[in-house]
C-alpha cells in the first residue's frame, strides 16, 4: 500500500525537484571501429573444414552419444553453430545432443534454461537434434586442492562433450581465461550446483578456480574438443577456432587477449550521465556490459566509460523481465520498475553472491525525470551544459547521441563521424522519449 501510494500520489512533488533541470540538446555519430568479419553462410564450411582435420574427426567414432554445450548468451549465430556442430558428429555416425550449460541461468530450471535456448533458435526442429536439460549433476573427480567437481548428468554420461562457446572479456573478473572454454565448463557445465562452488569464494578468486575446475573437467569428463567463436564490436562472428581438450590451458589465453582488441568502446571516455535505452541478458549476463558503460559489479575488473550517474530507460523484451545489472544504475523509469520479474533475477545473483545488480535504483515516472534527475544529482558540473552520452544498449554502440558539450571535441576526432546538428530531445506528453 504504501509503495502504491509512493509512486502514485506522492509523484507531483518528486517531479518538483527536477522539472527545472533543462535538458541539454543532443547530436548523432558514428563510431568507427574494426570490422573483421565472417559471413553467415561461410560458416557452415568453415566448421566442416575445422572439424574435419584428423585430431577432431577421429574422435567421434559411430554409435557414439556426443554432448554438445549451448550457453545463455547472446552469442552471434549461435543457432547456426550449434547446427553445424551437430550436423558434423551426425555426419560421423554419431548421436548429438544440446545440453543447457549455464550455470544457474533461467532461474535455475530445467525448462527455464530450454526456453533460453528456444529464444535463440536453439530448438530441436532447428538443430536437428534432441535438446536435454536438466539441473541434474554429478559428481566426476576432484580439483587439485581437493574439492569435489560436479558437472550435467547428461554431459558425465555421454561418450563424449563438445564445447561450444564464445571467448570474451568477463564483466567481474580479470584473469587468463575469462568468458571462455574453461568458464563454460566450470560454471556453464557446473548447472547450480558448479555455479555456486566456483563463486563461493568470490570474484576474488575467480581467475583462480574457472582453471582449476576446469582442468578438472577436462581431466575427468569425456571432453574431446572445443569450437570456439570471437566476435568484432558489432556483435558479428569474426572468427572461429577449433581446440583439442590437450590444447584449451595453452590456446584459450591468446585467444581472450584478441578478443579483447575488438571489443568496441564509448569513444570519449568520461561524462556526466550515461543514459542506456536499454538493458538485458540478451545485451550482456550484466544486463548491462560493464566492459561498455564501466558498471562493475566488483572491484575486479575496470574499463568502459567514467560517469557520475547511470540512467536506465528500459528493458529488452528478450530478456523478459530480468532485469538484472538495474542495480548499478542511479535511476530508472516506472515502465522498467513494472516490468521487473524478480524471481527471474533473483537465482543468477543469490549463485554468484554479488546483490548489487538486482538493486531498484530511485524510479521516476518518465524518460524525461530519469534523465533530469540524474543530471539533478551530478555534483561539479556545468548543469547548464552536462556532458551526457546516450547509447541503444551496451552491445550495439556503433550510433550513440552525444549532447552538445561534446561537439567542438567530436568535430576533431577521427574515428567519429557526426550525423546530425545538435537538437533538443523529443518526449510525448507523458514526458517518454519518441
Amino acid at each position: 500500500m504504501r509503495s502504491e501510494l509512493y509512486m502514485n500520489r506522492e509523484r507531483p512533488f518528486v517531479s518538483k525537484l527536477v522539472s527545472d533541470i533543462q535538458l541539454p540538446k543532443m547530436f548523432r555519430v558514428r563510431q568507427h571501429f574494426p570490422r573483421p568479419k565472417i559471413e553467415v553462410d561461410k560458416i557452415p564450411d568453415i566448421i566442416a573444414s575445422l572439424l574435419s582435420e584428423d585430431k577432431f574427426s577421429s574422435q567421434i567414432k559411430p554409435g557414439m552419444r556426443i554432448a554438445i554445450t549451448a550457453g545463455s548468451r547472446g552469442v552471434a549465430n549461435v543457432a547456426l553453430i550449434t547446427k553445424c556442430i551437430a550436423d558434423f558428429v551426425k555426419l560421423k555416425g554419431a548421436s548429438p545432443f544440446i545440453v543447457p550449460a549455464m550455470g544457474s541461468h533461467g532461474g535455475a530450471t530445467a525448462e527455464g534454461q530450454r526456453e533460453i535456448l528456444a529464444g535463440y533458435g536453439i530448438v530441436e526442429e532447428y538443430v536437428g537434434c534432441p535438446i536435454v536439460s536438466s539441473m541434474e549433476v554429478k559428481k566426476i573427480g576432484q580439483t587439485e586442492d581437493g574439492r569435489d567437481v560436479f558437472i550435467d548428468k547428461n554431459a558425465a554420461e555421454a561418450d563424449g562433450i563438445i564445447i561450444s562457446c564464445r571467448i570474451k572479456p568477463h564483466t567481474a573478473f580479470r584473469g587468463p581465461y575469462e568468458s571462455g572454454i574453461m568458464k563454460m565448463m566450470a560454471i556453464g557445465l557446473g548447472k547450480q550446483h558448479g555455479a555456486e562452488v566456483c563463486h563461493a569464494e568470490g570474484f576474488k578468486n575467480m581467475a583462480k578456480n574457472v582453471p582449476l575446475f576446469g582442468q578438472a573437467i577436462l581431466k575427468y569428463a569425456p571432453v574431446l574438443f572445443a569450437v570456439a567463436t570471437i566476435e568484432n564490436a558489432f556483435d558479428e562472428t569474426c572468427k572461429l577456432i577449433a581446440i583439442n581438450a590437450d590444447e584449451v590451458a595453452e590456446k584459450e589465453p591468446p585467444l581472450l587477449k584478441e578478443a579483447f582488441t575488438y571489443m568496441p568502446r564509448i569513444l570519449v571516455d568520461e561524462c556526466d550521465v550515461l543514459v542506456v535505452d536499454q538493458i538485458g541478458k540478451n545485451f550482456s549476463g550484466d544486463g548491462m556490459d560493464p566492459n561498455i558503460t564501466g558498471t562493475f559489479c566488483t572491484p575486479y575488473a575496470t574499463g568502459g566509460i567514467k560517469s557520475q550517474k547511470v540512467c536506465v530507460l528500459d528493458l529488452s523484451p528478450e530478456t523478459h523481465g530480468n532485469g538484472i545489472g538495474l542495480g548499478y544504475s542511479s535511476a530508472t523509469t516506472k515502465r522498467v520498475f513494472e516490468q521487473l520479474d524478480l524471481p527471474s533475477m533473483y537465482p543468477n545473483a543469490i549463485t554468484c553472491t554479488v546483490l548489487g545488480g538486482v538493486r531498484i535504483p530511485i524510479v521516476m515516472e518518465s524518460d524525461k525525470e530519469a534523465i533530469q534527475v540524474c543530471v539533478r544529482t551530478c555534483v561539479e558540473i556545468d548543469k547548464t551544459n552536462p556532458k551526457i552520452v546516450r547509447i541503444p544498449n551496451s552491445l550495439h554502440i556503433e550510433h550513440i547521441m552525444l549532447s552538445e558539450a561534446y561537439y567542438n571535441q567530436a568535430k576533431q576526432m577521427s574515428n567519429i563521424t557526426i550525423e546530425s546538428e545538435p537538437e533538443y530531445l523529443k518526449f510525448n506528453e507523458n514526458g517518454d522519449l519518441w
